[in-house]
């Protein structure tokens, strides 16, 4: 990201304003496994379609998803693959620091002791 103008830094923080919804994320996450319709979506992300409607109107305005039509159905798919390395990276890292997060506090607690032998 060096050099890049204020003008591209701009459509960087769009993009990433788009993926900061977690109802998107969790939409993205669905269409990882294939093309779906509006209502399949909002099922199984347990939100209305008229919402899903809306959210996927933002991430096609962004270049995220793209919708097909099939007889009287519309159909959404992923349109940018690297949005998914994106997120894998981002998952990655996250798991990473909560895993450092753990390892330090398991340093805090205490082994249990062992029983002293008689004499």
């Amino acid at each position: 990201m060096t050099d890049l103008p204020p003008a591209a830094l701009e459509q960087v923080a769009h993009y990433f304003r788009t993926l900061s919804e977690p109802t998107r994320l969790r939409i993205l996450n669905v269409l990882g496994t294939g093309e779906l319709s509006v209502g399949e979506i909002a099922e199984q992300v347990d939100s209305s379609v008229a919402n899903v409607s809306r959210h996927l109107a933002q991430m096609a305005q962004h270049g995220l998803v793209s919708r097909a039509h099939q007889g009287n159905s519309v159909l959404y798919r992923i349109a940018d693959p690297s949005v998914h390395e994106l997120c894998d990276l981002v998952c990655g890292s996250i798991a990473r620091r909560f895993d450092q997060a753990a390892s330090a506090r398991a340093a805090f607690t205490r082994a249990p002791r062992r029983p002293r032998a008689a004499r």
